[in-house]
């Protein structure tokens, strides 16, 4: 079995014990042992009780964040014409149509968002199978699809994130850096969690929020007293 180093070994001890905290508490541990040689992203993990193969126990939404998420987001948006240029003044990183389409069908995907034109979709459409298990497919319930190209594009560098339950009923996503103060991860994390809970499909059957993790990119992970997230 491999040695652990000083520094994971050290942070297996200030978790050892420590479970079920306040949103409050979770933050300052995990964020006073991110001290990796970057700066660690904060993640969050939320279990739901509900099946994802099932239309209406699919968990899927999106956040603008009050603090961000500290990470610069590439934006590509599929429009033609004025829609275009709108995006481009936007300050989307890529802009195109069918050229656009070619270069990902060729595995190019240098982009984090993707933002279509409703009139571009049968376009986009083409590329389903490789924009989908990357959760890149632009979809109008997170307002991906749109005409107000520039709102979207604002949006998504702005700190907007989107979620998705995946396969296990299980949502991940990045609320911050380490380097951010505690009292804006704190709120980050409680909005997240609060958008999550507003999602709560039709479907969803017993206990919808069943587990909340945190941790940062390198470090262990903490759970959170669920009641307590939640305001329950």
């Amino acid at each position: 079995m491999a040695k652990l180093g000083k520094r994971t070994t050290a942070a297996r001890e200030a978790f050892a014990g420590k479970e079920n905290l306040t949103v409050e508490e979770a933050v300052a541990l995990v964020k006073g042992n991110a001290n990796a040689k970057f700066d660690e992203t904060i993640e969050i993990a939320l279990a739901l009780g509900v099946d994802t193969r099932h239309a209406d126990q699919m968990v899927r939404g999106v956040i603008g964040l009050p603090n961000g998420t500290g990470k610069t987001m590439r934006v590509a948006v599929f429009a033609r014409g004025p829609k275009a240029e709108e995006a481009q003044a936007a300050g989307a990183d890529i802009v195109g149509a069918e050229d656009l389409m070619e270069t990902v069908q060729g595995g190019t995907i240098e982009f984090d968002r993707c933002i279509a034109t409703p009139d571009m979709m049968p376009v986009v459409g083409r590329l389903g199978k490789v924009l989908g298990p990357r959760n890149l497919m632009p979809n109008p319930k997170v307002g991906t699809v749109t005409m107000d190209v520039k709102a979207a594009v604002e949006a998504a560098k702005g700190g907007e994130v989107q979620f998705k339950a995946e396969k296990g009923g299980v949502v991940h996503a990045g609320l911050g850096k380490a380097s951010f103060d505690e009292a804006k991860l704190v709120e980050n994390v409680k909005a997240f969690i609060d958008a999550v809970q507003k999602a709560k499909p039709s479907g969803a059957k017993g206990t919808y929020m069943k587990k909340i993790s945190l941790s940062s990119t390198m470090g262990p992970g903490v759970t959170l007293d669920v009641d307590n997230a939640t305001g329950n």
